[in-house]
């Protein structure tokens, strides 16, 4: 196995690169993972692993890969985009778009920019079985390293589509699924009161909510009941009490 140790390597700037550009991942459907947890998920998911770089000594439990390369602890973690990342590093191919003719359950997401929620987000419609996760305007990217790590690995099994308001509204009115807004309006009913078992949920950021485009779209609006003093929840929070409604339906 080759060692690499220059900044300059072509490799090393392929993975930088990766790191710091959606447009680029995008374009290679390529993105970067961090970490033996993500690493068994992707080989237990059955992803297509590009290029995988080590700190320092290879874990030996593990196959080898077609590209793989060690490195010198002080040139991983220029690489990494953890801090104190004990490695590895890889790249993966991004999943094929998911089949949306069979979708029940969907959670749409609007200007949650914060890729750790979109990640937490990703990590529970997985654990809850919801169908589809729908990004909106304004969404941290699905693929960024941050969000990537927050998932957990479900970024590698979680059917996952970016869409804009109007292809998601064309999208719910094709395939008769009632749109539903997260509310705080004096027209919203109680979560607990709203058939899930086929719909789709839309959630906006925590501080603006969703834009009146999309709530004028719903068919509906839905709020989650709350005790004391708290106006609002975290949307990953918000997002996995939906989700579990959704499951229970």
């Amino acid at each position: 196995m080759e060692t690499l140790t220059s900044r300059k390597s072509a490799v090393i700037r392929a993975f930088r690169d990766l790191a710091r550009s959606a447009a680029l991942r995008e374009e290679t459907g390529l993105f970067l993972c961090d970490g033996k947890k993500l690493l068994t998920e992707a080989l237990r998911s059955g992803a297509e692993i590009d290029t995988l770089l080590w700190k320092e000594e290879r874990d030996a439990d593990l196959p080898p890969f077609p590209r793989e390369y060690r490195l010198p602890a002080d040139l991983f973690d220029y690489v990494s985009p953890m801090a104190n990342s004990p490695g590895p590093l890889f790249s993966a191919r991004m999943p094929s778009r998911p089949d949306l003719y069979s979708v029940r359950k969907v959670l749409a997401l609007e200007e949650l920019q914060d890729p750790g929620n979109v990640g937490t987000v990703l990590r529970t419609a997985d654990a809850f079985g919801v169908d589809l996760v729908v990004l909106l305007a304004g969404c941290a990217d699905l693929y960024a390293p941050k969000t990537v790590r927050a998932s957990m690995g479900a970024v590698f099994r979680q059917p996952a589509v970016r869409m804009d308001a109007e292809g998601l509204i064309s999208f719910c009115r094709e395939n008769g699924l009632p749109l539903y807004g997260a509310a705080l309006t004096d027209t919203a009913r109680d979560l607990r009161s709203v058939p899930l078992d086929r719909a789709a949920v839309l959630i906006g950021s925590e501080g603006h909510g969703l834009s009146r485009e999309l709530l004028q779209a719903c068919d509906g609006e839905l709020i989650i009941p709350m005790s004391g003093g708290a106006e609002s929840l975290n949307a990953a929070v918000a997002a996995a009490v939906i989700m579990w409604e959704m499951q229970r339906s």
